[in-house]
């Protein structure tokens, strides 16, 4: 590294953690020293201006940086769960956006990647960028006619990362791990939130955004996850023009998603698009289990097509871009994730707040009664109503339910995990497309009907278990009496002491309440079962019905004596 740049670096270093410094000194004092000298409420009474002042200097900060700093401002948004809504508000309209980067320095690095000059591995490059970001740039360019000829392809897109920026990238890291140590000596953060553990999740995301094999790799995947699905497309990768600091896509450019003038007069109405978005990104998050983490409306194209819809033909198409941020939900996420939605969409606070400790958000020593509450009340009020019908309420409701959930979500000793997150910011950006393409869509409206299968499915599932369960249970009530009797008849033949005389009257009365017992269950498992199943097989829940009265028969008759 060249002497200036290494400078360059070492002050870079130095800005971030003199700020991180300076900041928690003002919060140890207003937040840790103030209350124990008795001055709690200069502390309250200046809280919420602290917050803002912090937010806004971090809001230069990053823009002066760039680099990573831009993505920690955005990453912060996010955390409703640890900080407080003066700092998310703040920071939610943070744009990766910055100067672009001299074309020369882009041109030595891609041919210095590529191994090739630019004029030999593509016929032409637009000069002028399409997209300049923190880690990125990218420009319009045509491959050559073998390269055409092979790929069969022509119009694409060159993703060039930032000179230097590797080097950028590890400075910030190093710098917000060394704050991530501080803030974990911090009992007043340790106790909300694991800040080694937040910085390493923010390492891996960025990591694996500024890899360009990984992002193609990606690119690919999505597109498997969708072949056939006449609903969406992706571009193709050209692999031949592609490294780990170059990225080579088709250019797919089309209608942006919410440029509803230019739908219109492609002859495509915003509020079909909607609905199909919302349903495209509900199938990633449930059925896929890989989505897109970054659905914001510079990401997504609605492409025409010729397909005629009176024919069962689709006349346009979603058109993905940029899967650089990616997200993957586990099996057993996706499980809690269903549970979750399923609550929702029944407007079950309870039902939300057991699924959320299901999915592991909430330690299961958690008090959620406040939580329960406050989901139940929200419900009631907001619940099912569209963005149009949101804008009618009274914006004092919304301060008042913001500052009740808001402070019992920071009291709740919980954290997201990386992939929850990821899944929050996409639904929020999903719901904010949504309602941009159409103002009175309700996302119900796409919740529901995706909710209803997955209970149908859950239904199937709990009809298969219960059945399982009354086999198994009938199959322990078979076998139970001839154990007591075998327990019995050993007892009678002496060999098991009996030491005394009341213990063969207590295994009689244990053996009719249990025959008794067993016989109440099976009734129920059957009769239940039945029920369950009526909707979908009337005579199979005849059959079970009816025959419910044997096990019922028994549960009355076996406990008479002998």
């Amino acid at each position: 590294m060249a002497p200036t740049a290494a400078g360059a670096t070492r002050r870079r270093y130095r800005r971030i953690l003199r700020f991180a410094g300076w900041n928690l000194a003002v919060t140890w004092w207003y937040e840790l020293f103030l209350p124990r000298i008795g001055l709690v409420r200069v502390a309250e009474r200046t809280r919420s201006k602290r917050m803002r002042r912090f937010a806004q200097r971090f809001h230069v900060l990053a823009v002066e940086l760039g680099g990573l700093m831009i993505k920690v401002g955005q990453f912060m948004s996010s955390r409703l769960d640890v900080l407080p809504p003066e700092i998310t508000a703040e920071l939610e309209g943070l744009q990766d956006e910055v100067p672009p980067v001299p074309f020369a320095e882009i041109r030595a690095l891609a041919e210095a990647e590529l191994g090739v000059p630019l004029a030999r591995a593509f016929a032409a490059v637009d000069e002028t960028p399409v997209a300049a970001a923190s880690l990125g740039q990218a420009h319009r360019a045509r491959l050559s006619a073998a390269d055409a000829e092979e790929t069969g392809l022509e119009a694409v897109v060159i993703k060039v990362q930032r000179p230097g920026i590797g080097a950028i990238v590890d400075i910030d890291l190093a710098a917000l791990r060394r704050v991530g140590r501080w803030l974990s000596h911090v009992r007043l953060v340790s106790d909300r939130v694991d800040a080694p553990e937040l910085v390493e999740e923010f390492a891996r995301t960025s990591l694996e955004e500024i890899d360009y094999l990984h992002e193609a790799a990606s690119a690919e995947r999505f597109a498997e996850d969708f072949a056939g699905d006449d609903r969406v497309t992706a571009p193709s990768v050209v692999w031949e023009r592609t490294t780990r600091r170059v990225l080579t896509l088709q250019d797919v450019t089309a209608i942006k998603i919410t440029d509803a003038a230019a739908l219109r007069g492609a002859g495509i109405d915003p509020v079909e698009v909607a609905p199909v978005f919302a349903a495209v990104m509900f199938d990633q998050l449930f059925a896929n289990g890989f989505f897109h983490a970054d659905p914001h409306p510079g990401n997504i194209f609605v492409t025409p097509g010729e397909g005629d819809a009176s024919t069962g033909g689709r006349p346009w198409r979603l058109t993905f871009i940029d899967f650089g941020m990616m997200g993957e939900v586990p099996t057993t996420l996706r499980t809690g994730l269903r549970k979750l939605l399923i609550a929702a969409a029944s407007r079950d606070g309870k039902g939300l707040v057991d699924a959320m400790r299901d999915i592991g958000v909430l330690l299961p020593s958690a008090d959620t009664a406040q939580l329960e509450q406050a989901m139940t009340q929200l419900f009631a009020r907001f619940g099912g109503m569209g963005f149009a019908e949101l804008r009618e309420v009274d914006p004092r409701e919304f301060r008042d339910f913001a500052r009740q959930f808001g402070d019992v979500v920071r009291s709740l000793p919980f954290q997201l995990p990386e992939n929850f997150l990821l899944i929050v910011r996409a639904m929020s950006l999903t719901s904010g497309v949504c309602s941009a393409l159409d103002p009175g869509f309700n996302l119900w409206d796409s919740v529901e009907p995706y909710a209803g299968q997955l209970l149908r499915d859950e239904q199937g599932n709990v009809v298969q278990d219960f059945a399982t369960e009354a086999l198994s249970i009938a199959g322990v009530a078979w076998r139970l009496p001839k154990r007591i009797d075998a327990v019995l008849d050993r007892v009678e033949e002496g060999s098991i002491a009996v030491t005394s005389p009341r213990l063969e009257r207590h295994v009689e009365r244990l053996e009719r309440t249990i025959r008794r017992l067993v016989g109440a269950v099976v009734f129920a498992g059957v009769l239940a079962s039945g029920a369950l199943v009526r909707s979908q097989d009337e005579v199979l829940s005849t059959v079970l019905m009816i025959g419910s009265v044997v096990p019922l028969a028994f549960a009355v008759f076996a406990g008479r004596r002998r």
